[in-house]
């Protein structure tokens, strides 16, 4: 249960926003003016209705509640999720000023609550009934199934390394005289032997040609890796267990996280969404209090639309998270929550930029494909670096890079603002093109302020 006394911040609130876009016009919503009735329960709901364009106005509540992260329902036509309204109201909840006093909720606000907690039971009667799932009712089929996925992601996997042969042959240069379009095409064969993850390498290939100075030498390094995935798979019996499983989790296929359930104080480090024009994925970082140990939630949204999974970043929950198999694996699957996000004092261990990039070296070995690690940076300064930036160790000469994409967001300007020229602590991820600070904290006391 949310005591109505324990208030986000309006940091936590925007980093809820689907994209930049609803982040500006929540922000403009967070005061008094459009809204009236609003109010919270102490079960940790919030309503209001909010003035629209139309003659009715919008009706928006949110469950703050909810162990999985706020749930919102609004009457706006909006598709994102939470739309401007709910970010507007959660704003003016925040700012603890009265203008959400606490009462009972109206009969439209009730009604929609008291519809979740009856899907909320039913789902808990149904999980605890011991009965079969859809997925397990017939064994065999599904394995026929899995035997026949398999054979069509051979049979991509050998149609591929035949391409990089072809390419390689005629020299690299071909590529660029070749377009996009070859690169396309064999894309769509991985589609087609069910390959996702062969897929989306092979279209990061064909964008590498003729993006300036050196992408020979990219495009030849990408090669490797999609050769080594590829050679992965045709040679995946002889490989051990975690590596295959790595194998079968890089070339697309599905995986259930089957490892033991691991209680613990979740420290909510990062969240951010990537989008393409048939998904859109989120990335949720958390960070184990008493077990030190971070981990990577993955949900998913159809294009244009947010996934519904959305915790606030630098609260904490506590809930069990189930690991995905893997050599070095750290996705995991959020289990039962026992308590709604709080706020927190927990910040997690820092390491220098050194160890940092030492880290990232020590995961290769496990996963040569993966593109980064998360780590969190102690005592570092962001520096200009000639047209770059780079965050130097306060105590040490070292210092990491900011990635292209780090320097060409918003947050860049929060970090710089927040260190002033003094030490902070960094959560970002580090990898070959450097480091990506997705969140920073102050020396002493202080709020997590989200970068991305």
């Amino acid at each position: 249960m949310t005591q109505q006394g324990v208030r986000w911040t309006a940091d936590q609130v925007l980093a809820l926003a689907p994209d930049a876009a609803s982040r500006k016009a929540g922000s403009k919503l967070g005061a008094a003016g459009p809204w009236s009735e609003a109010g919270s329960s102490d079960e940790g709901t919030v309503w209001g209705l909010c003035k629209g364009s139309g003659s009715k106005p919008y009706q928006t509540i949110v469950d703050i509640a909810d162990a999985s992260g706020p749930a919102y329902k609004c009457s706006c036509p909006s598709r994102k999720f939470p739309c401007k309204h709910a970010l507007g109201l959660l704003l003016l909840w925040a700012g603890g000023d009265g203008a959400v006093p606490t009462g009972e909720a109206p009969e439209w606000a009730g009604q929609w609550m008291a519809g979740r907690r009856k899907r909320a039971e039913e789902k808990r009667s149904g999980d605890s009934s011991g009965s079969p799932s859809k997925g397990s009712a017939d064994p065999e089929a599904a394995r026929r199934r899995a035997e026949r996925r398999a054979e069509r992601v051979t049979a991509g996997a050998a149609e591929l390394e035949q391409r990089l042969i072809d390419l390689l042959r005629g020299g690299l240069a071909s590529a660029e005289q070749s377009g996009y379009g070859m690169w396309e095409e064999t894309a769509a064969r991985m589609v087609d032997a069910q390959a996702q993850g062969l897929a989306s390498r092979v279209r990061e290939l064909g964008a590498i040609p003729s993006t300036g100075p050196g992408w020979p030498v990219r495009l030849l390094e990408e090669c490797a890796l999609l050769h080594l995935l590829g050679q992965g798979w045709l040679r995946r019996e002889r490989l051990p267990g975690d590596l295959a499983a790595t194998v079968r989790s890089r070339i697309g296929l599905p995986v259930a996280a089957d490892g033991p359930p691991a209680r613990d104080r979740w420290l909510v480090l990062a969240q951010y969404d990537t989008a393409d024009t048939r998904l859109t994925t989120r990335r949720i970082w958390l960070y184990g209090a008493d077990s030190d140990r971070t981990v990577l939630l993955l949900s998913y949204g159809a294009a244009g639309r947010a996934p519904e999974l959305a915790l606030p970043v630098g609260l904490t929950l506590e809930a069990e998270v189930s690991a995905f198999p893997g050599a070095g694996q750290l996705r995991a699957a959020l289990g039962e929550q026992f308590a709604p996000p709080a706020p927190t004092a927990i910040r997690p261990q820092g390491m220098t930029t050194s160890r940092a990039a030492a880290r990232y070296g020590d995961a290769l070995r496990d996963d040569p494909w993966l593109e980064s690690v998360p780590v969190t940076l102690d005592r570092v300064v962001p520096t200009p670096d000639g047209d770059s930036w780079q965050l130097a160790d306060a105590d040490e000469d070292g210092a990491l890079p900011l990635t292209p994409a780090a320097r060409s967001r918003p947050g860049l300007w929060r970090l710089v603002a927040l260190s002033g020229g003094a030490p902070v602590r960094v959560f970002g991820e580090c990898g070959h093109q450097g480091f990506t600070p997705l969140t920073a904290w102050p020396e002493g006391p202080g709020e997590a302020i989200a970068l991305c």
